[in-house]
């Protein structure tokens, strides 16, 4: 009888019992985060120091109490761009005192939907998507339960709930018309396999629009043997050279641009006085190289703060702009005409 009245001191439920307030209520005050005024947050806390109330962290207390958890989907975690977005999204939801659990998807929409149903067994507080293309049930798994939803790096004027990311096919656009404007007439676009990237298939498209705008059509699209980023552009590069003879070769990122520029100084091709290239994202490696990238710059930590931010109004019930797209930066590089 004696240890059962000690359980029942240290019960979050009743806590919740006394103050007159939901579990969550008690969590966000016991934490000191935005939703619960200052007089009640210290009723709560004054009632929790009496009972004696210690935090369980553990996952079953999590599940059960529907605390702070936040589920983050990615497509890899070896890719700087995801460890960018994901770096400005932990610092906000850190700091406001949740915490997130980060798994990847390897940009399978099955892979999505399945961790989307272990992660609701967890009674998450929110959940972070990684674009906006996805499994027909898993949209309706999550407006049916009801749980703030963030779904960023891609943009839909019609989210699940809110969106913070970019217009790929725009950003594709953008780039295209500055590399039209520079005389290329036979471009070349070196990406994945069909269906895997769903967000670089939209650059393509735009970059398309921008040539077929001046009646260049259409902009062959190449996909890289499997291998590392920086072999699949190399490789793309040769498979572009013996096929198309372009003049200008657009990589999905930078880093197979790096590859394809490695490929060009090995097969003893000038660079941009012969070929052009260009890149996407101005990652890191950028900064370093000899011959700077023509590329495109993306919000990728702003991405990040500004979704989690958006994310964690949504859970405190704060209105917030519902679809957000983001601009780019087109950066001129040394591995284009000058204008």
């Amino acid at each position: 009888m004696k240890r059962s009245r000690s359980r029942k001191k240290g019960d979050i439920h009743a806590i919740a019992k006394e103050a007159g307030v939901s579990l969550m209520t008690v969590s966000r005050a016991m934490r000191g985060v935005e939703g619960v005024s200052e007089q009640r947050r210290k009723e709560i806390v004054s009632i929790a120091r009496r009972l004696n109330y210690v935090p369980n962290s553990n996952a079953r207390a999590l599940a059960l109490d529907n605390a702070n958890l936040i589920g983050v989907s990615l497509p890899n975690l070896f890719n700087d761009v995801f460890a960018d977005v994901l770096n400005g999204m932990r610092g906000a939801i850190e700091y406001a005192g949740y915490s997130s659990i980060v798994d990847t998807t390897d940009y399978s929409s099955k892979n999505e939907l399945a961790w989307l149903e272990r992660l609701l067994t967890w009674r998450p507080v929110g959940v972070v998507l990684t674009g906006v293309d996805h499994d027909p049930a898993l949209r309706e798994r999550l407006q049916s339960a009801a749980i703030p939803t963030l779904e960023t790096w891609d943009y839909s004027a019609d989210p699940i709930d809110i969106c913070v990311g970019i217009d790929h096919r725009e950003a594709g656009r953008q780039i295209g018309e500055y590399i039209v404007s520079l005389g290329y007439q036979r471009p070349v676009y070196i990406g994945t396999k069909p269906g895997r990237d769903l967000r670089a298939e939209d650059r393509a498209a735009g970059i398309a629009d921008a040539f077929s705008a001046v009646g260049i059509q259409p902009v062959p699209r190449i996909a890289a043997p499997d291998a590392s980023n920086f072999e699949m552009g190399a490789r793309g590069f040769t498979v572009a050279l013996e096929g198309y003879a372009p003049d200008v070769v657009f990589f999905l990122s930078d880093h197979y641009a790096v590859g394809g520029l490695m490929a060009a100084t090995k097969m003893g091709i000038s660079v941009p006085d012969q070929i052009g290239i260009v890149g996407y994202n101005d990652l890191a490696i950028n900064a370093i190289l000899p011959q700077r990238l023509t590329t495109v710059r993306t919000p990728r930590r702003q991405m990040g703060i500004m979704g989690a931010r958006n994310l964690l109004a949504r859970i405190n019930n704060v209105p917030v702009e519902k679809a957000i797209a983001l601009p780019v930066e087109v950066v001129i590089g040394d591995t284009t005409r000058q204008q």
